[in-house]
């Protein structure tokens, strides 16, 4: 994508319909842009990739305007956009749009490096622009319901299961930072604390990258969590469990029901009850979170430093060192009988 040219001047929100682009219409940028013009007090501007056939996808889909690179997309004249393109070209593009004055939304992770993620964040914060990080799933009503249930609870332990068939548009990730870095942020939203430790064990079954990860964490509050993920479960499953002093609250992410079990008593007994759960999608419910963001300047629902923290938990995962089995004491059986 071309990032010469001049913007014109930084672009900020007038009274009326923000003007909003999309850069990256690859499946998440098809969908933001599928959204994004359908939202009230807010033009979608157009799409920016740098392939015909994706281009051609999302003019199908939403009939907008698609542009083959960034210079034209800022010609044609935006308040904000969202990155959706492919990772490692988030801090190159980003930068970019900050240097215009244009407000971003920038899908997960933030960055390739955590040292990209607080350029950005550092950039965003000098230039005064809106920065938000894309986790939608904080935005799942399940995720809602059980972040409700937990409020002012003493959290115990966090159990949390992402795993599906391997996605054939990988390549240049595994599952730590395609699936586990949305547990990871779940994990530091609901304990509302930072995590401190980190034991992964970590596996390349059939993929160059690691495709099984066992992840085990402890809060700076003392919670521990696990994660469990990776793409060799033939179907989708994404389940979170939270065990707090007072209740035990199940949440299936995919069928959005919610279960709290509570009342427990000396015998073993205890009640159960299903929770209310929205329906609103999660994407939608992200991107009105972002305009909102950027007409009122306050806080967005997920910072950059929330995504630049997340990511270095992610990063610590994939860094610290695997102790191989063979190390263990082998300790000869005994006869039974």
């Amino acid at each position: 994508m071309s990032l010469k040219g001049s913007a014109g001047g930084a672009k900020q929100q007038a009274r009326g319909a923000l003007r909003v682009g999309v850069i990256g219409a690859g499946i998440m940028g098809s969908n933001h842009a599928r959204v994004l013009a359908g939202m009230p007090d807010v033009t979608l501007v157009g799409t920016v990739d740098p392939l015909p056939a994706h281009r051609a996808r999302v003019t199908d889909l939403t009939g907008c305007r698609t542009f083959a690179s960034l210079d034209e997309l800022i010609v044609a004249g935006v308040d904000a956009v969202t990155i959706a393109a492919p990772t490692h070209l988030h801090h190159e593009i980003a930068l970019a749009c900050i240097a215009r004055g244009i407000h971003l939304l920038v899908e997960k992770p933030i960055a390739s490096t955590v040292e990209e993620g607080r350029d950005i964040v550092s950039a965003a914060q000098q230039a005064g622009v809106t920065l938000m990080v894309g986790h939608v799933e904080r935005f799942n009503p399940a995720v809602a319901a059980i972040k409700h249930a937990i409020s002012g609870e003493d959290i115990l332990s966090i159990a949390i299961t992402r795993v599906g068939p391997f996605p054939p548009r990988m390549s240049n990730v595994g599952v730590v930072i395609d699936l586990a870095v949305h547990d990871i942020d779940l994990i530091r939203w609901f304990t509302e604390s930072d995590i401190v430790e980190v034991q992964p064990q970590l596996s390349s079954a059939v993929a160059e990258r690691e495709d099984i990860a066992l992840l085990q964490f402890r809060t700076a509050s003392g919670v521990l969590a696990h994660i469990n993920t990776n793409w060799l479960t033939p179907f989708k499953a994404r389940n979170v469990t939270v065990a707090t002093r007072g209740k035990y609250v199940m949440g299936d992410l995919l069928t959005r029901q919610v279960t709290e079990c509570f009342g427990f008593k000396p015998d073993g007994s205890y009640s159960m009850r299903h929770l209310p759960v929205g329906h609103d999608e999660p994407l939608r419910a992200e991107l009105i979170a972002f305009v909102h963001a950027v007409r009122s300047g306050g806080l967005p629902a997920v910072t950059g430093d929330e995504g630049v923290a997340s990511l270095e938990i992610a990063t610590r995962c994939l860094e610290a060192p695997a102790r191989p089995a063979s190390s263990a004491r082998k300790v000869p059986r005994r006869a039974v009988g």
